[in-house]
């Protein structure tokens, strides 16, 4: 198994949520974690909590619709720290309303977010990863990338183009030595759902630390080993039989 220790990690939407579990999970097996997110508040505290723990972190504040400050904070990481070895496009947005509700600039947030944005970062940190013949990109897709219910036109089309996109890439890195895997994450225990949907059965719902703990374990995989896809959802998920 590879050792993470010392890897630079940059997690997307690393505030809360399903991107605080993977940044806690990063950080306790030795990886540097960039707590990318909008919400620069509640990164510092995620990165800070982090540090008390013994674990090393830095807040990043990232709108990732925001082109320039993908690449800033791509180009920062690396002249920084050398290195940028793993990257954890996890921000999503979503909107349950029905298409004749749904305006047009609410499908291009959630297409910028879910799908432009794993795009635009991948594309900055691929030649990085390239040069260096290493490296890892993760995009945490979800079971809308599989199956579809209403109300969900966006975020079911942002989450099938995501696992078409991490698809395609994982082919073209893959002659580079450099690594991608698509993580289809079912329900989660995470404001993302209890927020919208408080009446959900928490029964129906996983912990997101346990996917966290499956994206550590798909990062430590051998050098001549990758996890193109995987699933992880919870026993008795409603989305899934």
């Amino acid at each position: 198994m590879t050792d993470l220790a010392g890897k630079v990690a940059l997690v997307t939407g690393g505030a809360q949520g399903l991107g605080e579990a993977i940044c806690r999970a990063l950080a306790a097996a030795g990886v540097i974690v960039l707590v990318a997110d909008m919400r620069e508040e509640l990164a510092e505290k995620v990165a800070s909590e982090i540090g008390s723990e013994g674990g090393k972190a830095i807040a990043l504040r990232l709108d990732v619709r925001d082109e320039d400050q993908i690449l800033s904070s791509v180009a920062q990481a690396i002249e920084q720290y050398g290195h940028l070895d793993i990257l954890i496009n996890n921000a999503g947005t979503d909107l349950t309303v029905p298409i004749e509700e749904l305006g047009i600039d609410d499908w291009d947030r959630v297409l910028s977010v879910n799908l432009r944005a794993p795009f635009i970062l991948s594309k900055a940190v691929i030649p990085h990863m390239k040069e260096r013949q290493t490296g890892h990109i993760v995009n945490v897709a979800s079971t809308a990338s599989k199956r579809t219910w209403a109300n969900a036109s966006a975020y079911h089309a942002s989450k099938w183009g995501l696992v078409g996109f991490s698809h395609a890439l994982h082919v073209e890195a893959r002659p580079h030595k450099v690594k991608v895997t698509a993580v289809i994450a079912g329900g989660m225990q995470t404001p993302f759902i209890l927020d919208r949907f408080p009446d959900t059965p928490l029964e129906k719902l996983q912990d997101p630390k346990n996917v966290a703990d499956t994206i550590r374990y798909i990062l430590t995989q051998p050098p001549e080993t990758v996890i193109p896809e995987v699933m992880v959802i919870p026993m008795q998920e409603s989305s899934w039989p």
